[in-house]
């Protein structure tokens, strides 16, 4: 099993190839992909780190990794990404808990998403992580505007999610992560 760690300076170029390279999951289920946004290049690292909330990575050098925004004075699950060689050995679900652990050391009291509903590894996967489809409002439903804009709705139903997390009193922390 891989480790899952706050991400470090030095992990922050491998980010962008860990998630482009789940594109090849994405033309099995859906068919060819080129010239469509879920194609489109991953943001940078440095670009991820730069954003209110924190990363996780799992492993040395990082097989797979969690992006997590603060907004609206929550914690949303913007990204988590597994290359595919390391897939379905437990990564993913290791990066959504540490995830959701995070948040509530950060005194958040809930964690929210948006995915296809529909798809193994996306819906039914964070279903089993404790997610439940809610209606959106405030960001979750900017969220949702935004990516039917961008024309995501086309390959199936998206759903915002949400689970609650434990809201710790902070445990401290050796590495902050990259923030």
């Amino acid at each position: 099993m891989y480790d899952v760690r706050p991400a470090r300076a030095d992990d922050l170029p491998s980010l962008a190839a860990i998630e482009n390279a789940g594109l090849a999951l994405f033309e099995e289920a859906l068919g060819d992909l080129t010239g469509d946004v879920l194609a489109s290049p991953a943001p940078s690292g440095a670009e991820r780190a730069s954003q209110p909330g924190f990363l996780l990575v799992a492993g040395d050098p990082p097989v797979g990794f969690a992006h997590v925004l603060h907004i609206e004075g929550g914690a949303h699950l913007e990204q988590v990404s597994v290359l595919p060689a390391a897939g379905r050995r437990g990564v993913g679900a290791a990066l959504v808990r540490a995830a959701m652990a995070e948040a509530g050391r950060r005194g958040l009291a809930e964690i929210t998403l948006c995915t296809y509903a529909d798809l193994p590894w996306n819906g039914p996967f964070y279903s089993r992580l404790g997610f439940t489809e809610v209606e959106p409002t405030g960001h979750l439903r900017l969220l949702r505007d935004r990516e039917r804009e961008l024309g995501l709705d086309r390959h199936g139903r998206r759903a915002a999610m949400r689970a609650p997390v434990a809201v710790l009193q902070d445990a401290g922390r050796a590495d902050p992560p990259v923030e």
